[in-house]
Order: structure tokens, then C-alpha cells, then sequence
């Protein structure tokens, strides 16, 4: 039950958090800029990639080409020469403030991470310190794994990168020094 406690705790703290770094500090902008014109990158998008929704690098490369070195060789002077787009696509597109639906998945996103973060930080008797050390080292973890190869494999913006390290490592320190308070009072009144 603390464990469970503790991470409704953090995943509330981690969404509250998640609003003012978003709202108000701005970190899930960084990186972002305007398109010049944007109706001709639309129509372009629309023109170029069709109906299927999904994620698509441009330029690209049919990975059953990989093997064809010509089609490799004019696919990297085409990549060179070309600019770079990784893409986020939905051809039927969808009014971004109508928040709604995303603001409860964002919250129960949060909070399942925090209950996987309490469960581990609940594992052993560790103090404060430490239990606040586990959630450091989970949100440097998961910023590792995921944006940083961002970073690396599909070029995201290094502003982008770093301050999606802020914005976790704050949040995850926020959240975790309240769980690791409520992890540690059962300790607490054992130890009286």
C-alpha cells in the first residue's frame, strides 16, 4: 500500500510538474521553430507522403535496396545534398488544443512510471538519500536510453535533448524526494 501511495504521489507531482516546465518555463518548446511557409510544407507532406499515417526520415532509403550499391551511393549524395526531415505524419490531422484526451494519458503516464519508481525505490531500506538518488539515476537512465539516441540516430535538436534532461531530472527529483519521504515513514516510526 505505501508503494502504491507513493507513486499516486509522484505521478501527481510529475504532472503538476509537467505543467509548469511546459506552461510556464517553457521546456517542451525548446528546440521548436516555425516553418517559413508553412502551407507549402503541408501541401508538400500531403503531395509527397500520402495517405499512411506513421513516422517517416527523409530522405530515405528502402531498406530492401540496402544491398544495391548503387541505390546506396545515390542515396547518400541525395542525403548530403538534401535537407533532413524526421516526421511525425497523420494525413487527417488532429486540433492540438484539445487537450482532453492527452492531459489524462500524460497523467496516467506519469503516474505509472512513478508506482514502476516507487516499487524500486521501495525494494530496500535505503534512506532518503538514496531512494532520491534511485530517482535521479532512473531519470538520467531513461534519458539515456531514449533521447539521447534521439539525439544521436535521428539528429533532434541538442537544445531539444538537453532540456528534456531538465525536465525529467527536475521533475523525477520533485516526485522522488516526496515518495522517498513516504517510503521512509513506516521506517521512521520502526526505528522509534
Amino acid at each position: 500500500m505505501r508503494v502504491l501511495v507513493a507513486g499516486l504521489i509522484g505521478g501527481i507531482l510529475m504532472f503538476v510538474w509537467g505543467v509548469v516546465a511546459h506552461m510556464a518555463l517553457g521546456l517542451g518548446e525548446v528546440g521548436f521553430r516555425l516553418p517559413a511557409n508553412e502551407n507549402v510544407a503541408l501541401s508538400g507532406l500531403q503531395e509527397g507522403l500520402g495517405s499512411q499515417a506513421g513516422v517517416y526520415m527523409l530522405p530515405s532509403l528502402d531498406p530492401k535496396k540496402m544491398g544495391n550499391v548503387a541505390e546506396v551511393r545515390a542515396y547518400s549524395i541525395k542525403a548530403v545534398r538534401s535537407p533532413y526531415a524526421w516526421v511525425v505524419y497523420q494525413p487527417q490531422g488532429t486540433d492540438m488544443m484539445q487537450m482532453g484526451p492527452q492531459i489524462g494519458r500524460q497523467w496516467a503516464s506519469d503516474t505509472l512510471s512513478a508506482l514502476a519508481l516507487a516499487f524500486v525505490m521501495g525494494l530496500a531500506g535505503l534512506g532518503f538519500r538514496r531512494r532520491l538518488a534511485v530517482a535521479a539515476a532512473a531519470a538520467i537512465f531513461a534519458w539515456l536510453s531514449t533521447m539521447l539516441p534521439y539525439w544521436n540516430w535521428y539528429r533532434f535538436p541538442l537544445d531539444f535533448t538537453y532540456a528534456a534532461l531538465g525536465e525529467q531530472l527536475i521533475g523525477w527529483l520533485i516526485a522522488g524526494a516526496a515518495m522517498a519521504w513516504w517510503l521512509g515513514r513506516s521506517e521512521r516510526k520502526l526505528a522509534r
